[in-house]
């Protein structure tokens, strides 16, 4: 059975993003429905999978990692508006497989891939 999960590491502390918010929606068209919403865990991940079973369907989705609020509690005075604020990421399920959609952070940049 298919799932999707996601995990956070702030590459600027060198350690997992605790307590960062983070939005799951379909995007079907130009409309965007959400699914749930997340805050990673001490280990920069959530708990539970994203999608599993029953909700595990092929799409279009994206996760949107509040990393603004995050960074102002974990690197004070960046200013306003902050360089990185909601972070869209959107991508394709098209099979019945293990989708890990991780998010490497600083406050000025940030990377993705598909990982295992």
């Amino acid at each position: 059975m298919g799932k999707l999960t996601t995990h956070v590491l702030d590459t600027s502390l060198g350690k997992p993003a605790e307590g960062l918010a983070i939005d799951l929606f379909m995007v079907t068209g130009g409309t965007h429905t959400k699914i749930a919403s997340f805050v990673t865990n001490s280990d920069g991940r959530i708990d539970t999978a994203l999608l599993a079973g029953d909700t595990f369907k092929t799409g279009t989705y994206e996760l949107v990692f509040h990393a603004g609020a995050y960074l102002d509690r974990v690197v004070p005075g960046l200013g306003h508006p902050k360089f990185l604020d909601l972070i869209p990421l959107r991508f394709g399920i098209s099979e019945d497989s293990h989708y890990h959609v991780p998010l490497l952070l600083s406050p000025y940049s940030y990377s993705t891939y598909r990982g295992s």
